[in-house]
């Protein structure tokens, strides 16, 4: 079966065609980073007006790569959530209208459920069952993962999650959008000795997370800074250095305590944070330790993209799952309401 899926939840208009027997065929991805980094966030009618513009194109684009025509396509996928309204509606009505044409089923699936999987796609992909961590802008979950559609959410981000919370350190540190590379970027020149942040809910049973407390306390350190006229260059490093060190470690702590809880060893780290080198580094000294070990997707599948959608939907339409009635496009959609397939409701 090939399948194309299509990608267009926020900021990025991903398109991809996965076969079920030889792999990913061919992806692409267009970002509206430099459109939206004038405004410091995305701005959503904007992100709508550019998926508008540039889905096709890039429909047509992978399908010269992948060297198919519409009569080869058996199937299209889509992300119907969670995600911004205008943006899922581009991307589904667009998914609708050519499976109509095209004569071949429709599919919208869970944007998370494409992060949780997206490891899939590597040549050593994790068995189930796994614990995930998913990090992104809008989103920080736990959650075991015993098999398609069977998901426990072991613990959430009360607040903001972890992405958002680096791209708000990086405003406070005047730094360009997006901020979480930014800030990274930023953070290998800081003195690791000069600050320690809390790491908040790491002194209390759970596996949810806060980062709100952070964020203030990383407002807090750099009024003082600017009150004493001592915020240079390298006190600013400083800053970045000591907010990624209590994201990070924090991020690690409830792994680690997801791992101890579910007895298992198998970890799968996804979502655009998961590309944080620090992160990486210190989930491999734990996991070493633990004798488990963790599986990310290759970088470019860290952030938003076609192919964990179209391989999402790949492994859901194979199980007898489409679309009987009208698109969707369901802005907030939690993970843990998805069902296995054998018993999932259109």
């Amino acid at each position: 079966m090939r399948v194309l899926g299509i990608e267009t939840s926020c900021d990025e208009t991903g398109v991809a065609i996965y076969d079920t027997d030889q792999g990913l065929l061919a992806d692409a991805l267009y970002s509206q980073i430099a459109m939206h980094a004038e405004f410091g966030g995305v701005v959503p009618e904007l992100a709508s007006r550019d998926h508008t513009r540039k889905l096709l194109p890039l429909i047509q684009q992978v399908m010269d790569e992948a060297q198919l025509k519409a009569a080869d396509i058996d199937a299209i996928t889509y992300t119907a959530g969670p995600g911004l309204v205008g943006a899922l509606m581009v991307g589904a009505s667009t998914a609708h209208g050519l499976a109509k044409a095209w004569g071949v089923p429709v599919l919208g699936v869970h944007h998370m459920e494409g992060h949780l999987l997206a490891p899939m796609l590597e040549d050593d992909a994790p068995e189930f069952p796994f614990v995930a961590l998913l990090v992104s802008g809008g989103h920080t979950q736990l959650v075991a993962v015993r098999g398609l559609g069977e998901y426990e959410l072991l613990g959430e981000s009360v607040d903001d999650a972890a992405g958002e919370a680096f791209d708000k350190a990086a405003k406070m540190l005047e730094l360009p959008y997006p901020g979480g590379p930014q800030v990274a970027k930023l953070a290998e020149q800081g003195d690791p000795r000069r600050y320690r942040f809390p790491r908040p809910m790491t002194d209390r049973p759970g596996l949810d997370f806060s980062f709100s407390g952070l964020k203030t306390h990383t407002m807090v350190t750099l009024k003082k800074a600017k009150a004493a006229d001592d915020l240079d260059e390298q006190h600013c490093a400083d800053i970045a250095r000591a907010f990624e060190e209590a994201v990070v470690d924090t991020l690690v702590i409830k792994c680690r305590r997801a791992l101890d809880q579910t007895g298992l060893k198998r970890l799968v780290v996804a979502g655009g944070v998961s590309a944080n080198t620090r992160l990486r580094e210190r989930l491999s000294h734990e996991l070493t330790k633990r004798n488990a070990r963790a599986y990310y997707p290759r970088g470019r599948f860290c952030t938003d993209n076609g192919a964990m959608i179209a391989y999402v939907g790949a492994q859901r339409l194979n199980a007898g799952e489409q679309d009987t009635g009208p698109m969707k496009a369901v802005p907030r959609w939690p993970l843990d309401s998805l069902a296995a397939p054998s018993t999932a409701q259109d």
